[in-house]
Order: structure tokens, then sequence, then C-alpha cells
């Protein structure tokens, strides 16, 4: 019902032109059967010569009549049914891009891969084929049962006593379907997010040689993907021999009855055979509803996963009244926050800080600090759970979430590039933006001359998450890209921890670049990188433990000091 109220509604025009065509279609396969009493009684036995021209005429209007209704139905149904299945993929597609990062964090891409595969294919399928099917054989079958009635009504009742015999397996058959459905479903969104996590770690795989750990785990989750369809298929064809079955019942019936009829006279050979055609041809629509019943299950299965992920909100809502956020001068302020993840883990405990306009604030401390979860609070990824983040003394939730995230330039450890061009993962930033835009960026973020050295320069493709690019090349690309946005306001999560000294002072001269007159928050492991920072404030467990330059944190020979002394250790180690 939710399907028909959201996406079938506004087809309604060409749902009624399919449904005269499906009128047209049915009336004439039972005009066909009517037809065949005046071929035997008034053709083959009277030598009716008038009608031997009459009836062959008819034949071929009403099979003209009944390809163009069909085709009709066809069309209109198919566009009907792909557009539905389009839009309502592109309305879980947006639906999920507004979840906040805990749901990614909890949910395997690749199952929602599978969502948005899988399960949209079982509804396209039960949409487009079993909803169709079920109108049009409906209607067939309706008219060939009033043929039936007219020609011999006893007869009739006959098959309507039987074949409402098959009501009940047909219906529990369905119901099976739909369990074993849910389950086949599940193991596919296990598969796909297997098949994405190997592939992605492919370089880790072969450096362990693990090719056929792996292949052994998966081959695991195929063989269960394989018994649950084979038993999809299995339950599926159990409709077959009890449609047969019935079919065999009434005509035996039929054939004992009816002939007796015909041997005393009651009915004509012609109606005999016109109600043995009109029942012959029902037959099939009706062993279509049968198998069709278990297409549609599958597809409600389906739709019962698509409308659970559409019914889950998001975590991070925007407020009924929010306005945009108007900066001025971009100072971040942190009073009181504490945060805790959805799986129950402390992250922050009555933080407060703040970053001044204009000025660079560095975050450090040892890992599980809580430094990240502070960056992620700013653009509204999360929300506190007391306390409060504003930009400019404005709470971040009481402004529009576009907004907020407007203000905001990103760069974090791991460079997250597209399978696009270099020139199109550079515009991320901005769409909108000219060439000249996308050049003056790329030449600020010192990317300009490895990027024309490229085969075909800016319009290079550079694989997914931008695999032919070294470290550096990748992460001055995510400056460059920082650097269109131009956002007053700026994160940088460990933005070069992950690199080579060479490459990290690259990376470091094209950062200096960008924080030129933006407020800017940074989270650095290497503290040599946050020295010249305006203020440093130092997290453990969650507590903001000291705050200072860096001179004055060495001297108070706290957290600040023992990490610094640890990290010039094992420098001179190193050497």
């Amino acid at each position: 019902m939710r399907l028909v109220r959201d996406h079938v509604r506004p087809h309604v025009g060409r749902l009624l032109l399919a449904g005269i065509c499906m009128v047209f279609a049915g009336g004439s396969t039972a005009a066909l059967a009517y037809l065949m009493e005046p071929v035997l009684d008034q053709i083959f036995l009277e030598k009716d010569r008038t009608l031997l021209i009459v009836v062959p005429i008819a034949v071929i209007g009403i099979t003209l009549i009944r390809g163009a209704a069909t085709y009709g139905q066809a069309v209109l149904m198919a566009f009907v049914g792909q557009r539905i299945i389009a839009d309502l993929q592109s309305r879980v597609f947006a639906h999920i891009l507004r979840f906040d990062l805990a749901f990614f964090q909890d949910t395997a891409s690749g199952r929602l891969v599978s969502r948005l595969t899988n399960d949209v294919n079982m509804m396209r399928n039960a949409v487009s084929n079993a909803l169709t099917g079920m109108v049009k054989d409906s209607l067939t079958l309706l008219f060939l049962v009033g043929v039936m009635f007219e020609k011999d009504w006893k007869l009739a009742l006959i098959a309507c006593v039987v074949f409402p015999v098959a009501i009940y397996p047909i219906s529990k058959i369905g119901r099976r379907m739909r369990k074993v459905s849910t389950s086949a479903l599940n193991e596919l969104g296990l598969f796909t997010a297997r098949l994405n996590e190997t592939f992605q770690g492919a370089r880790h795989v072969k450096a362990y040689n693990r090719e056929r750990f792996e292949s052994a785990r998966t081959d695991r989750l195929i063989e269960s993907v394989f018994r649950l369809i084979f038993k999809q298929q299995r339950v599926r064809a159990a409709a077959t021999p009890i449609m047969e079955t019935l079919g065999g019942l009434f005509i035996a019936l039929l054939i004992l009855y009816g002939g007796w009829q015909v041997i005393e006279g009651a009915l004509t050979p012609g109606a005999f055979f016109a109600f043995v055609t009109a029942m012959l041809l029902a037959y099939r629509p009706l062993k279509a509803l049968a198998n069709l019943n278990a297409s549609l299950q599958e597809g409600l299965a389906a739709s019962q996963r698509v409308f659970d992920l559409l019914d889950t909100e998001p975590r991070v809502a925007e407020a009924p009244d929010a306005r945009p956020l108007k900066v001025t001068g971009g100072a971040i302020a942190l009073e009181g926050v504490s945060f805790s993840y959805p799986n129950g883990t402390h992250a922050l405990l009555e933080v407060s800080l703040n970053v001044p306009a204009g000025e660079t604030v560095a975050l450090v401390g040892p890992s599980g600090a809580g430094k990240s979860t502070v960056l992620n609070l700013i653009p509204r990824f999360y929300d506190v759970d007391e306390g409060t983040v504003s930009i400019d003394g404005i709470d971040v939730r009481t402004a529009t979430i576009e907004s907020v995230r407007d203000a905001v330039g990103l760069v974090s450890q791991e460079a997250v590039l597209f399978d696009e061009s270099v020139r199109a993962n550079i515009a991320y930033g901005r769409i909108d933006a000219s060439e000249n835009d996308i050049v003056a960026a790329a030449q600020a973020a010192g990317a300009d001359r490895f990027i024309r050295e490229l085969p075909d320069g800016y319009d290079t493709i550079i694989g997914e998450r931008g695999v032919k690019l070294s470290g550096g090349q990748r992460q001055r690309l995510s400056i460059a890209r920082a650097m269109l946005k131009d956002a007053p306001i700026l994160l940088l999560d460990e933005a070069t921890s992950a690199l080579d000294a060479e490459s990290e002072r690259q990376v470091q001269t094209a950062l200096r670049s960008l924080m030129q007159g933006r407020t800017t928050l940074v989270i650095a492991h290497r503290l040599s990188t946050v020295q010249e920072a305006d203020r440093i404030y130092v997290l453990e467990g969650g507590r903001l433990a000291e705050t200072g330059s860096h001179r004055s944190l060495l001297a108070a020979g706290g957290v600040y000091a023992r990490l610094h002394a640890v990290q010039f250790t094992a420098g001179m180690a190193a050497e």
C-alpha cells in the first residue's frame, strides 16, 4: 500500500490506459473461445458458407486487437514499473546519504549496495511482472469464466468449485516464499559486503598470501546463497504440480459430464467445444497467477527491507526553525561538551575549548583521546549529548546543516578521491568552478606540476580512491579541493601522518598556504607539526588535560611533555 500511495499514484493516467488495453486483451481472448461454437456447429456440421467467410475475418480482427492491446499494456506497464523502481532507487540513495557517520560506521557498505541492487531488482520483478501479470491474467480469466457460464453454467460451477481448492496451498507457498526470500536477501547483502571488503583490501590479501583463505571464506557465503536461492526455486516449483493435478481432475470431470450432456442432446458439440476452449485458455492465466504469487512474495520481502531502511531516520536532524549560518569570523567554541557513540563508548566528557577567528589551534593527545570526535562535532557529523558547539556564537544545531558544512573545509589523513578525472575531483569542492579557478587551486596546493605530467593532464582518470596516484599526490589534490571550496573554517585531521618526509614537506607547504586567513583546527600525531600553533589543547581519555603554547606545555611537564619526550626519543632511535 505504501508503494501504491507514494509511487504508483502519480502514474494513474498511464495505469488506466494500460487497464483499458488489458480489458481489450482479455476480452479478445474470450471472444476467440466464444467463436468456437459457430465454427463447429454452423460451419463444420451445418456447412454454413457465409460464416465460413465471416468467422475467419472476425478471428483476424480479434487477434489484431488482442496483439495491439497486449503490446500497449506491456509498454505502458513496463514504463510505469521501471519508473517506479528508478524513483524508489533514487529516493533510497538520497535517504542513505542523509544518515550520520555513525550509521555508515555501523553498516557495511556492501549491505547498502545490496539494498539498492538485489532488493530493488526483486521489487522490479514484482512490480513489472507480477503485478502486471496478475491484473492482465485476472481480467483474461474473468472474461473466459464468463464465456464458460454462458455456454453451460453447471460445468462452470464445477470449475468454480475445483479451482478455489488451490488457494490454500498456493497462499501457503507464498508465505514460505516470502520467508525464504528475506533470508536470501540477507545472505546476498553479506556476500556483497564481503566482495567489497576483499576487493578494497586486495593489496593486503596478496601481501599476506590469503587468496585461498578469502576464497574459502567467500565460498561458504556463496554456498549459503546457493542453498537459499535453490530453496526459493523449489518452493516456487511446488505451485506447478498443484495446478496440474487440479487441472487434470477438472478435465476428467469435464469429459465425463460434458460428454454425457452431448450424448443426451442437452448440449451441442459446438457449445461443448467452446466451453472446453475457454476452460483450456483459462487454465493458462490461472496457472500463471499461481506462479506470479511467488514473484510477488519475493518483491514484498524486498520492499519490506527497503521501506525499513526508508523508515530509519538519521540521528542528526535539522531543526524545524533552522536558519542559514552566516559566518562573520569563523570562531569555534565547545562548551561543556560530552559525547558517547551509539555503542555506549564515552568519547568526550565536559570538554570546553575555543578557536578564535583566524587562529590556528591544535588538538593533540594519545590515540582514543577524542580528538577526531571534536572535529566530527563541528560540521555535525554527530550531535553532542550535552553542551554546545558554536560557530561565531551560534549553536550549530540551530543552523541548517547545509550552511554549517558550507562553512567548513576538511582535509583528512585518508584523501578520499573518486574514480573521475583530476579536474572533477578538485571541482568536488565547488561544482560550478571555472577552469581557471580549478587550476589556481591546484597551483596553490602545489599540485599543478605533477597534474600536467599525467597522461591526460587534468582529464586523467585517477582510478577508484585515486589508486593511480601516490599518497602525496592524493593529499595535494585533497588540499586543492579544500582551497577551491574556500571555506572560512578549516579542519585538518592528521593530514600528513601517512606521508613520507618529502611528501610531508610538500604537503605542509600547501597546507600553510591553505591555512592563511582561516580559522584552523589541526589534529596532529607528530607534535613537530603543531609547534607553531597559536594554542594547543591536550586531550586524554576524553577530557581536556591541559592547554597552552608549545613552550609552556613542555615547561609544565604534563601529558604534552610526556608525548613529546616519547616522540623525540623514538626519532633519535630511528636516526
